[in-house]
């Protein structure tokens, strides 16, 4: 008897707000998915810029969102079709979709986290079931929502030596798998969202290809310093962050102490760039060294593994290989969307996905919600 593939879709769009990454898997064997298709989509440039917007307050903000989220869902429609046609296979062959949305505010120790996603207009253009909304659940118990990605990470990066999984999107969030102990996981602060941020401004470029114009730059010892000198670094796990914290004014407020500070020096762009990207290693290094010491190997996935001056400042930093996850055989790009298609499987099987050891939720959780096609 042949058996019928369990196929899902995981979608993506994160803080970046760079695109979207779609990812076709058979989940036949949960812990060993097999990708049908993957597909990204850059995502129109007037969305991006007010999903940029809507993360503070603003007028009309109720109106905005709504309709922010509804052309939002049609890119995702966009790449399921893409996913579908690629892998061959009719819709109806999908089991679910994994659909995250895009937050746009998040804030769980005061109850609530908002992502904008229309997961029935999903269901009604792709016409299949969709899974999505899958932090608040885990908020109502306590916990933070986020990350979500642990135990996806340890459903297929678990080892017989311990490994810590680190996800370089818009923010940076560790894993970290021991065998015979619980999954942990949390934020430990900005990756590529200061560094996209100060490249647009600088250079109208929305990425820095491969850390090249921040490996043209050096790094100010003094800047680094007051950068590091947030609160938030301190917190012990769970923690989680976002654009709510790290964003253009608080990059700006920094900036400008360092100036009242050294008010006859001048910082070359190149040279923030460099501080910017040091920021993100540094703080990844240390939250490794401070909750995951016995790592004999860090995997790192997400956009900023691609940026090769990042990698090296990691291996720089840290007493274990780095290594992208393209290593073991996930490319970077897909291990959030298929986490996403994980969850989905999660979901209909009724398999709990919030971890109190990551989220500090009183307890677990089966995450998400149902619409039906």
């Amino acid at each position: 008897m042949v058996e019928t593939p369990a196929c899902y879709i995981g979608l993506m769009s994160g803080t970046s707000t760079d695109g979207i990454d779609g990812v076709l898997a058979d989940f036949s064997h949960p812990n060993q998915p097999r990708t049908l298709a993957s597909a990204s989509l850059p995502l129109p440039a007037e969305l991006r810029q007010t999903l940029l917007e809507l993360n503070i307050s603003g007028p009309d903000e109720l109106v905005r969102s709504a309709n922010a989220a509804n052309q939002l869902v049609r890119q995702y429609a966009r790449v399921c079709s893409t996913l579908i046609d690629q892998a061959g296979i009719d819709a109806g062959q999908v089991v679910a979709i994994g659909a995250h949305g895009q937050t746009v505010r998040h804030d769980p120790l005061a109850g609530y986290t908002v992502q904008l996603n229309a997961p029935a207009l999903l269901a009604e253009l792709t016409h299949i079931d969709v899974v999505a909304d899958f932090r608040t659940r885990d908020v109502a118990a306590g916990g933070h929502g986020a990350p979500l990605v642990p135990a996806f990470h340890q459903a297929l990066f678990s080892s017989a030596y311990p490994r810590t999984v680190l996800n370089l999107g818009g923010i940076a969030n560790i894993t970290i798998l021991e065998p015979g102990q619980p999954v942990r996981g949390f934020d430990t602060g900005p990756a590529n969202v200061l560094i996209d941020l100060w490249c647009h401004l600088k250079t109208g470029q929305p990425y820095d290809h491969k850390g090249q114009w921040a490996a043209s730059g050096t790094v100010n010892p003094q800047l680094l310093t007051l950068l590091l000198d947030d609160p938030w670094f301190s917190l012990p796990p769970p923690k989680s962050t976002g654009r709510d914290l790290f964003n253009h004014a608080w990059l700006t407020a920094r900036l400008n102490a360092w100036q009242a500070k050294h008010p006859q020096q001048t910082l070359r762009d190149a040279d923030i760039q460099a501080t910017l990207l040091a920021l993100t290693a540094t703080t990844v290094a240390d939250a490794v060294g401070a909750h995951a010491s016995q790592t004999q190997e860090l995997l790192v996935c997400g956009g900023g593994a691609l940026n090769d001056a990042l990698m090296t400042a990691l291996r720089e930093r840290l007493d274990c290989p780095v290594h992208a996850t393209s290593h073991v055989g996930v490319p970077v790009q897909d291990v959030e969307a298929l986490a996403f298609a994980w969850l989905a499987w999660a979901y209909v099987n009724n398999h709990p996905a919030g971890h109190p050891s990551v989220t500090g939720a009183r307890r677990a959780t089966i995450l998400g919600c149902l619409h039906k096609a």
